[in-house]
Order: structure tokens, then sequence, then C-alpha cells
């Protein structure tokens, strides 16, 4: 593999010419993205930054937040509220996301998108209205822990963290998830198979990992 050093803003607009490629095949149906990452990386801003790009290329953007599908909270701290295998296997409502966002977005769905399913904070349903997304539009699913689960994304971009930046970057009140991301590594390992891989160990300075020699 071949580690190309890039700029933040290189790397958004690099990501959004081959998302919107991507998009421009997909016939009648969307492009599911999936932004995955640690919180310390920044899947969301990393979603975020490219919603203008490809709308400036002519494509349709929903960003969906996987925190915004958690399941209730009777179910996420059934074992604590810091279990890092609960967050690991269970807090995301994977079901949800899936009906709710991914399978109206690909072959044969009908485009009608629910932006988000549970407020966590209040612990009920958001409340949230369905969004038509047409053909040919994007929806980014950003969050963590989303692959090797068989959502079913189009293209998956990973931000790969080192063990030491991962606990350097990890705040204070988050510390008790590293086990989970840990198992996240050393199970799934999404970095193996993600589209895109981007190290991230410095926000100002990340990487493209790219099929090549050299490295």
């Amino acid at each position: 593999m071949r580690i190309r050093p890039i700029s933040p803003d290189l790397l958004v607009t690099e990501l959004a010419g081959r998302l919107a490629d991507a998009a421009a095949t997909v016939g009648p149906a969307r492009l599911r993205v999936a932004v995955d990452g640690a919180p310390a990386a920044g899947p969301d801003e990393l979603a975020t930054t490219l919603i203008d790009p490809l709308r400036a290329r002519g494509h349709p953007v929903l960003h969906v937040r996987a925190s915004d599908f958690l399941r209730p909270a009777s179910l996420r701290f059934e074992l604590g509220r810091t279990n890092p295998d609960a967050y690991y296997e269970g807090w995301v409502d994977e079901t949800g996301l899936r009906r709710e966002v991914l399978d109206p977005a690909g072959p044969g769905g009908n485009g009608r998108l629910l932006p988000s399913l549970w407020d966590a904070a209040a612990d009920r349903a958001s409340r949230a209205r369905y969004v038509d997304l047409p053909p040919g539009g994007v929806v980014l699913v950003s969050g963590t822990l989303l692959l090797g689960g068989g959502l079913p994304f189009d293209v998956t971009v990973h931000l790969e963290l080192s063990a030491a930046a991962l606990r350097r970057r990890t705040e204070p009140a988050l510390e008790w998830t590293l086990p989970a991301f840990d198992r996240y590594a050393e199970e799934v390992v999404p970095a193996s198979f993600a589209d895109v891989v981007v190290r991230a160990d410095d926000p100002r300075h990340p990487a493209l990992v790219e099929p090549g020699a050299g490295g």
C-alpha cells in the first residue's frame, strides 16, 4: 500500500469527487455512504464538509448521524452506562437505520428517508419528518462502529487512528469506550476492506491509504 499525505481541504475535494462519480452510476437509486470512525476521528465533521461540494456537483445530499439512531436508554444501559461491550454490540439501532434510511435509499427504494429516529438526550422518538431524496442523491451516514455488521452501504470511508492517537485524542468522558474500539480494530479490521481509508492521527495532516507499492 501507499500512504499519501493530503491536506484537509484537498481530502474533501477528492472524496467529494469520488462520491459524485459513484452517485452518477447508481441509476434510479441513491448512493449510500458510510463515514466511519471513532468520535476522536471526527466522522460527523467530515461528512458535514462533504455536503456543499456534493451539492455543487449536482447531487442532493442528506446527512444522517448514527447517533440519532441509538436504541432507547433502557436497552443501551442495561449493563450499565459505561459498558464497552454493550457500546460495541448494541447501542446503534441498526435495524431502524436500515429500515428508515438504507433500504429506502437503495435499489427499489422509494427515497423517503427519516433523518433521525431517536432523541437520545430526551430518550424518546425524535419525531422527525421524512425527507424525499431524489434519484442520484447521496445519503451520508456518519458515526462509529458502522462497518462489518452487514449494513448495505455502497461506499465506505473509514477514518483510522493508531492506538496511541485514539487514546490521546479521546476525551476523558469517553475513555471507557476504548476497549470497544480495540475490539473493532481486532475483530472487524475496517481498514482492511473500506473503500477509502484515511489515516487521521493528526487532523491537520491526514493521509490517504492507497493500493500499490511503497508505504
